[in-house]
């Protein structure tokens, strides 16, 4: 039986929007909507488990760590309306994976070309760390969405907690990979013939001190594309 992807797709998202598994998260995520941040105050916040975005039909995965509080918890989609989501908007539009380099709100006209994008834990956590068990539990929602994107070829992670997710993933489902450590720029390809490509986190803390620079994030864009192009 062929599987429409798109249609599986649309059923995973209402899952996980009204998913409420972890209540440590239910309630922080509820409490930042209600709050807000002073300069947000006319918004609504969506304040909801976010889903992934993007070309499930394409060859490569982003896998970030979580919604950020004001970003993706307040805009409803996955890497929007902060600077992470921009300084990722701006290296997909220069690799030629997104129409526009800025990702801003769920109505802004972006689109991805080849790439989706997705979080490791769903909803936006306390000081943006997510237990261990929290992220076991959004664990099969993204081994779902991986399993729906038939033509991947490449992973691209965001972070180390990204790629530790990952990585237990890949060995959950009996896939070796030797000496699968961490590093920007780090490659491992799978006994399924994916790529798992690591990449710094491209969070202001990251940007700002220059650990992670518009060169080095080009850098794994441009591996990627060189990946996916072999295959052409």
């Amino acid at each position: 039986m062929v599987i429409d992807a798109q249609v599986e797709l649309k059923k995973l998202d209402e899952v996980i929007i009204n998913c409420r598994k972890c209540p440590r998260l239910v309630l922080w995520r509820e409490k930042v909507a209600k709050e807000k941040r002073r300069a947000y105050l006319n918004w609504e916040y969506w304040g909801k488990p976010v889903t992934g975005f993007g070309d499930i039909a394409g060859r490569i995965i982003v896998v970030g760590l979580a919604p950020g509080a004001h970003g993706a918890n307040r805009t409803g989609r996955v890497f929007t309306g902060d600077r992470s989501s921009d300084f990722l908007a701006s290296a997909l539009y220069r690799a030629g994976l997104a129409n526009q380099p800025q990702s801003v709100n769920r109505n802004d006209g972006l689109i991805l070309r080849d790439v989706y994008i997705t979080l490791a834990c769903k909803c936006v956590p306390p000081k943006n760390r997510p237990k261990i068990d929290e992220i076991k539990k959004c664990m099969p929602y993204l081994i779902k969405e991986l399993r729906l994107m038939n033509n991947l070829k490449v992973i691209v992670t965001l972070g180390k907690i990204a790629f530790d997710t990952m990585k237990n993933i890949l060995e959950y489902q009996k896939t070796s990979i030797d000496k699968l450590t961490f590093h920007h720029g780090a490659e491992y390809q799978t006994q399924d013939n994916l790529v798992l490509i690591a990449s710094y986190h491209p969070s202001q803390r990251n940007t700002q001190t220059g650990r992670l620079t518009q060169e080095m994030f080009d850098m794994i864009w441009g591996r990627a594309l060189e990946i996916i192009n072999k295959e052409n």
